[in-house]
């Protein structure tokens, strides 16, 4: 039976439901039995949903059994004398878009025939390994010839000491120690454990992320001794002036962050101002830790010069070539410079910092030591003066090849030591991992 067009249901509450007909226009209620009917579906309704939500928040807080790295540090690399090669790889080719260094890094053949790599013996102990750069020999006014070495193993975690007896230095110069993955950064995070820019005098540590990696509220005063970087003259995005009224702290690891310089990232900053470059090498050198533990919650950094050493960290260094090691054990070292929150019920979840390798590098000038050269080098900015340009005054200081490369900007190292935690069984532990 076809209904007429006008022909309508009407729900106009729990307590009002009619139906009208066709054939004999009688108005036939339904109300009660429609009524119990809605009831109970509305009941099934809401039942299937809190069963849902419940199965939700048991995948979400589900817990078990799993190895987490809580226990004592065990040694993973010793990178020391001529074993320290076998530990990395030579990478071939120009800087990346993002430094533009006025350099060429070359493979380890070509490094070798230039005298690039090369191990020093002082009193019979390891050898100490030695980088440097030169002038491209078929073309001096060419960029420079340069090391830039990339580690064959990747981590997820670990404590990471660099002993140095010397660290490249000077103006237009720009060498680094940290970890990456560079090929989807920045994905994975990356963290700078030694960069010397021109001629700072004071370590820094940085980390540059994607978003949702803050450290604002997160760090208390009395977990660090060092402070905040800060950003400050930011143009304004819609003027281009820039803004010297505004100075805020460089917490933000983002790299895009909006209210920081592009990839500035969060960066700590020592309270010595003498722990970087020159200042370091008139002193025969020293320390960097960094302690990259996930599982606690945190990434820590140190630097110690040579006569400030932890008992503790120079016996582990000096044992770690031997078959009875001294274990390291960061919580006797004092407090760190910088301190990092990651992890739960922090602004920054632990997965942005995955699978790095470590990264020695040389670099020139490029997109920040050649920036800086105007205002870190104003004398020789101006003898090699290119129309004002700070960057391109960097290159041409460095097409003259003076002899300051030769004499301050290489590496002299004692070794590279890598530990990692060993495994403890954590009993219910949720798999869940929480960012802010």
């Amino acid at each position: 039976m076809v209904p007429r067009k006008e022909e309508q249901i009407y729900l106009l509450s729990n307590k009002d439901l009619s139906i009208t007909y066709d054939d004999d226009k009688d108005t036939a209620t339904a109300s009660s039995a429609l009524q119990s009917f809605y009831k109970k579906n509305r009941l099934m309704t809401i039942s299937l949903i809190l069963l849902l939500l419940l199965g939700l928040l048991l995948i979400i807080d589900y817990k078990e059994d799993v190895f987490v790295g809580t226990g004592p540090y065990k040694l993973r690399e010793c990178q020391e004398g001529d074993d320290f090669w076998d530990a990395y790889e030579f990478y071939n080719g120009e800087d990346s878009l993002g430094s533009a260094g006025y350099n060429i890094y070359v493979g380890k053949n070509e490094a070798v025939d230039l005298g690039l790599v090369s191990s020093v013996i002082r009193n019979k102990s390891s050898p100490l390994i030695r980088m440097e750069s030169s002038v491209n020999p078929l073309n001096t006014s060419a960029p420079r010839r340069s090391v830039r070495l990339e580690g064959k193993k990747r981590y997820d975690s670990g404590l990471f000491l660099l002993s140095l007896k010397h660290m490249p230095t000077g103006c237009g110069v720009w060498p680094a120690f940290w970890l990456t993955d560079e090929p989807v950064w920045p994905k994975h995070g990356e963290i700078d454990i030694l960069e010397g820019i021109n001629t700072q005098s004071t370590a820094k540590t940085a980390l540059h992320t994607r978003e949702m990696c803050s450290m604002y509220s997160h760090i208390p005063d009395y977990a660090k001794t060092g402070s905040w970087d800060w950003a400050t003259g930011i143009p304004d995005r819609w003027t281009g002036v820039p803004d010297f009224e505004t100075k805020k702290e460089a917490d933000d690891c983002w790299a895009s962050s909006a209210h920081q310089w592009y990839n500035q990232g969060c960066v700590a900053v020592s309270e010595s101002n003498s722990s970087l470059g020159k200042s370091m090498n008139d002193n025969d050198g020293g320390v960097y830790a960094l302690e990259w533990d996930p599982a606690n919650g945190y990434i820590k950094s140190w630097v110690f010069r040579r006569e400030g050493f932890p008992s503790n960290l120079k016996d582990a260094m000096a044992t770690a070539s031997d078959k009875k090691r001294i274990i390291p054990d960061p919580n006797t070292w004092g407090l760190p410079y910088a301190y990092f929150a990651i992890g739960p019920e922090t602004g920054c979840s632990a997965d942005h910092f995955h699978n790095m390798r470590i990264v020695f590098n040389l670099a020139f000038c490029g997109a920040v030591a050649g920036n800086r050269f105007a205002k870190d080098c104003p004398t020789l900015a101006k003898q090699y003066d290119q129309n004002g340009d700070s960057w391109q005054a960097c290159n041409a200081y460095l097409r003259s090849n003076p002899k300051q490369l030769k004499e301050e900007a290489y590496w002299l190292i004692e070794g590279v030591y890598i530990y990692q935690r060993e495994l403890e069984l954590v009993k219910g532990k949720s798999n869940t991992t929480n960012s802010s």
